[in-house]
């Protein structure tokens, strides 16, 4: 029942319901956000009762003039033909009280499509329920079944791999990559996002939810997107949590490992001071990150961070602007607020590496 991502995320038809019950919010509802954004078009409603009447747009920060609804029905009057969960939990489980509304959203003929780590497909009931209804059960974190462990090839990929890395999960990593690969686009470059996440690949309609690989073969999985897409001439790949974070630093180690970047985008969102799903784990001072990130990549491929990528949303422009300034004083990096200011710094910092290989490739 689960089909490729492509098939399923990409269709034009899709009209995506967006439940956030409960947790509309920038922090929690990463997923629905990002789909506002970058596929607005698709969007009819947020699901959520607690906050229906309310515009997405003045909750999540964007969206804006996607309503929030108060039941599912609601979202099926306005259009909607598929059910996307839109919350990126810490463990990725299903919250208890959404239960009730995907039997619902099922025995309506719904697509279900779920980025949590609690796969649609394992649930008896659900499976059931969708051979009754024709309701499609779509796992996005489902992960290729051949996958193997790394075999270092990603390295010969003879184009340039840009990799986001952050200070913390959930800081801006997704949406860095993203602007930078607009703008590689945007100046006319042969450049393709690789998504590793549910978010990204819910923008994007293909990748692999890094995290939900077996240990053994993550590093094996990031090797096999730079594999898939090795005739690009520009790799922007998706990060995932954080070198230092207690929680997910083991998929962060394997990715670089994996993915062999040349280049690194250091990622951090300004006001976080304690890694998220942690107790009381505080956030690397950024030098700090910066040293780590190329230690650990020597051994293997030698990456350099060659800028920073700032989430200031908690700031008026004046103090993001500020910001800005010091971080890139203090480091004497490109900086910016890719939604604020765009990712042309960044870009106008990767040209020249980009022309540098290309010339090496050229005139070996």
């Amino acid at each position: 029942m689960n089909e490729p991502h492509a098939a399923t995320i990409g269709r034009s038809g899709r009209r995506y319901i967006i439940l956030t019950e409960g947790q509309t919010h920038p922090t929690p509802a990463k997923l629905a956000a990002s789909l506002l954004r970058y596929r607005p078009e698709q969007v009819v409603a947020l699901l959520d009762s607690t906050v229906a009447g309310r515009d997405a747009g003045d909750l999540l920060g964007c969206g804006q003039g996607i309503p929030i609804v108060a039941d599912l029905q609601h979202g099926i009057r306005l259009g909607g033909n598929a059910l996307l969960l839109g919350i990126t939990p810490a463990g990725g489980r299903v919250p208890d009280n959404w239960r009730a509304l995907i039997r619902e959203a099922i025995d309506c003929g719904l697509a279900i499509i779920s980025g949590m780590h609690t796969l649609l497909n394992d649930c008896p009931e659900w499976v059931e329920r969708a051979q009754r209804s024709g309701s499609e059960l779509i796992d996005l974190r489902l992960p290729p079944a051949d996958l193997s462990v790394n075999g270092c090839r990603a390295a010969k990929h003879r184009g340039l791999r840009i990799h986001t890395v952050g200070s913390d999960c959930n800081c801006g990593k997704k949406v860095a990559s993203l602007e930078i690969d607009r703008e590689f686009r945007r100046r006319g470059y042969d450049s393709e996002f690789i998504a590793t996440g549910q978010s990204g690949i819910t923008i994007s309609g293909k990748g692999i939810a890094i995290d939900h690989v077996i240990a053994d073969y993550v590093a094996g999985a990031a090797e096999r997107l730079v594999l898939e897409n090795s005739a690009r001439d520009i790799l922007v790949i998706e990060g995932q949590g954080a070198i230092t974070h207690p929680l997910y630093s083991g998929v962060t180690l394997s990715m670089l490992h994996g993915f062999c970047p040349q280049v690194l985008v250091l990622c951090h969102q300004v006001d976080r001071k304690i890694m998220r799903g942690s107790v009381d784990t505080p956030v690397a001072d950024l030098g700090l990150l910066i040293d780590l990130y190329e230690r650990v990549t020597a051994p293997v491929f030698p990456a350099r961070v060659i800028a920073i990528a700032l989430n200031t949303a908690s700031l008026s422009d004046q103090e993001a602007r500020e910001v800005i300034q010091q971080t890139q004083s203090k480091f004497v990096l490109p900086v910016t607020d890719v939604i604020r200011q765009g990712a042309v710094p960044i870009v106008d910092a990767l040209v020249p590496v980009f022309k540098t290989l290309i010339n090496r490739r050229e005139n070996p």
